[in-house]
């Protein structure tokens, strides 16, 4: 979302409160403050705000300077009842804002350092390079690894060195990494793991929010750091128990609402394919990692996109899992109790043979047991092999979802797949289901029904904040009649309805209206669930279409396409399984926008999408497809997924990874 022109006529209001309340930053209330985006932040603050936040590259330590971005402070009576209260390292209270700035840069600096510190005392077999043994552990499959270590064939510890050092590597041109867990006590722990498990002796990487005993999870926020939990959370212990080693946890954006992976705490994440650019966001530390090369298989979690995206900006593959069907407890999250809106995790992979793999052994290991959020469904072979062996699929392609067309490289993806399948003797057809954009906005407002108080709570003063979740909490924080006065002026005079009602949407509910949204959201999946079984849907295996309207975003590009999201966030409120796949590169000759193209008659959401669409500048970014199914249809979204590689590869069009780099 940008503020544009037409914010500007709110910008006396916010000069008039910092006059009137004399405080280091404007508000609404004596007790709120309000997180800015830059534009705003200057034109409200320039004689407050020292002129030295400037943009900042990966890993850079936040003590000597912040990006300029958005400046965010908490209410005194937040602060006393926050969860698990920050202490600074060398006291025994919390400081008050806005005192805790000084915190915030302590917390940071030392979280910096002791993740240097750890990878510099690595051995020197985690800092050589790639070797001939090396590579036959990495030119294998997860379940080739299992097998070999089943066998007594290849030591954990050699795999573990193997994508250590990868890793780090990894780490050293992405920024991707948070906590380090790997050390000489670790490697010793590996002789008391289940050597006969369905992961024995892989290492897996987890994103940050990931609870591993011995370690913080900061999800980002500075506030949350220097408290290493006593011991693992389920996901963890389900992990250990079928063998895998955790060894790095990765980055992600503060908030948890982005498609950028950046925070004061760890730095800003970028694409391995191109470091101008995103690796995705929220599990974008995943994505780079895996990308890279530096690990076969990670846990992330999704709510908006937030597996998929990284998926589709990084080259790699990912499932969506319906709400159940995966383990979601021993995390932490920006917004406990958010349910309008399911998180939930997943696992992400560099192959897609691993990505089966992984998902049945992690349903095999019954997770209902550890955890009573999974739904006891075991691992459905007969669903599997049955989808495996159907000779044609009738697949439904949404080509728009109504909000933001499809930019040209994406748009080719999915041609290109499409064409595949028909080829191949599959019935492709072009699909109209029930009203995408009427997701979208039911889906924004369910999301951050509390006027985003919950993500905002931690936040120290000048901790940065993601521009993206800034606009977002700068809309829900507006007064109702200024709110009122811009959504009139939005729709009437600037004539974009529909980013009139998304703005308009984005406010503090009541309990009743939450309930209302709620029933909202039940109505509008059960007009979908009727469109699937009687329908236009009817008979259709899977639905075709892309993950993003754009490929990877560059650098701050958030604050212009917070909203470009419709695409994933569409089967997060449906709760349907949905799997992403790399089809193919951004070409800056095929994906050119014409010279004729032109924002000027789109909506909101689609300018700001398209704002940063260069394929010049983006040649050689990967681009997927998302192949979606109905609830809880995890086998044969797999299935289909596997159906589209072969049917790419017959036509000599099969993606490449990123080559791991000697």
């Amino acid at each position: 979302m940008g503020t544009g022109k037409a914010d500007e006529a709110l910008l006396g209001y916010f000069r008039v409160q910092r006059l009137q309340h004399g405080r280091l930053f404007p508000a609404t209330t004596l007790s709120q403050s309000l997180p800015l985006s830059a534009s705003w932040r200057s034109a409200t603050e320039t004689s407050f705000v020292p002129d030295v936040f400037t943009q900042r590259p990966a890993g850079t330590d936040v003590s000597s300077d912040f990006r300029a971005g958005v400046l965010s402070r908490n209410s005194p009576t937040t602060i006393t009842t926050l969860e698990h209260e920050s202490t600074s390292a060398g006291g025994n209270r919390p400081m008050i804002t806005p005192f805790d700035y000084l915190e915030h840069r302590r917390a940071c600096k030392q979280k910096q350092l002791e993740r240097s510190s750890r990878i510099a005392d690595l051995p020197s077999e985690y800092h050589g390079s790639v070797s001939t043994s090396d590579r036959l552990i990495l030119d294998k499959s997860i379940e080739e690894l299992v097998q070999d270590v089943h066998k007594e064939v290849v030591s954990p510890v050699d795999i573990l060195r193997s994508y250590g050092k990868l890793a780090l590597r990894a780490h050293a041109k992405t920024n991707c990494l948070t906590e380090v867990m790997i050390d000489p006590g670790a490697e010793q722990s590996i002789e008391n793991i289940n050597l006969k498990g369905p992961l024995a002796g892989i290492p897996i990487s987890l994103k940050d929010t990931i609870v591993v005993g011995g370690f913080d999870t900061s999800v980002g926020y500075s506030r949350y750091t220097g408290k290493p939990y006593p011991k693992d959370g389920t996901m963890a212990r389900i992990l250990k128990d079928a063998g895998a080693v955790p060894y790095v946890k990765t980055n992600c954006p503060i908030t948890l609402l982005s498609f950028e992976s950046t925070n004061d705490v760890w730095g800003r994440t970028t694409n391995p394919h191109n470091t101008d650019y995103s690796a995705g966001g929220s599990t974008g530390g995943e994505s780079a990692l895996l990308a890279y090369g530096g690990g076969r298989i990670g846990v992330g979690s999704d709510v908006a996109g937030s597996v998929r995206v990284p998926a589709h900006f990084a080259g790699i593959y990912s499932l969506r899992c319906s709400t159940g069907r995966w383990p979601k407890m021993g995390a932490k999250t920006s917004m406990a109790g958010q349910e309008g809106i399911p998180s939930v995790f997943s696992p992400m992979t560099r192959t897609l043979p691993d990505l089966v793999y992984f998902t049945k052994s992690m349903v095999g290991m019954k997770p209902w047991e550890y955890d009573h959020t999974v739904h006891p469904i075991p691992w459905r072979a007969g669903t599997y092999n049955s989808t495996k062996e159907q000779k044609k699929f009738k697949i439904g392609v949404m080509e728009t979802d109504g909000v933001v067309p499809p930019s040209p490289a994406c748009a080719r993806a999915l041609s290109l797949v499409s064409r595949a399948l028909s080829t191949s003797g599959h019935t492709i057809t072009p699909i109209h289901p029930p009203s995408p954009t009427t997701a979208l906005k039911l889906a924004s407002a369910l999301l951050n029904s509390d006027g985003c108080s919950t993500f905002l709570a931690p936040f120290r003063t000048l901790e940065w904040n993601d521009p993206g979740a800034a606009q977002l909490s700068f809309y829900t924080s507006l007064p109702s009649p200024i709110g009122y006065i811009h959504y009139l002026w939005t729709k009437y005079i600037k004539r974009d309805p529909l980013w009139a009602d998304l703005l308009y949407g984005m406010r503090k509910y009541t309990t009743p209206e939450q309930w209302e949204l709620v029933a909202q959201r039940e109505a509008y999946k059960a007009e979908w669930h009727e469109w699937w079984q009687d329908g236009e849907g009817k008979g259709l295996d899977v639905i075709l279409t892309v993950p993003n309207a754009t490929p990877a975003v560059p650098h701050g590009a958030m604050r212009d396409a917070v909203g470009n999201c419709g695409y994933t966030f569409l089967f997060n409120l449906l709760d349907y399984t949905a799997g992403v796949l790399p089809i193919t590169h951004v070409d800056r000759k095929l994906d050119a926008l014409p010279a004729s193209f032109n924002t000027a008659k789109m909506n909101g959401v689609a300018s700001g999408a398209y704002k940063h669409y260069d394929a010049d500048r983006m040649h050689g970014l990967p681009v997927g497809v998302q192949v979606v199914g109905q609830r809880l249809q995890e086998e044969k979204v797999l299935a289909v997924m596997e159906r589209v590689v072969e049917v790419m590869e017959k036509e000599g069009k099969g993606y490449e990874l990123l080559k791991i780099e000697d």
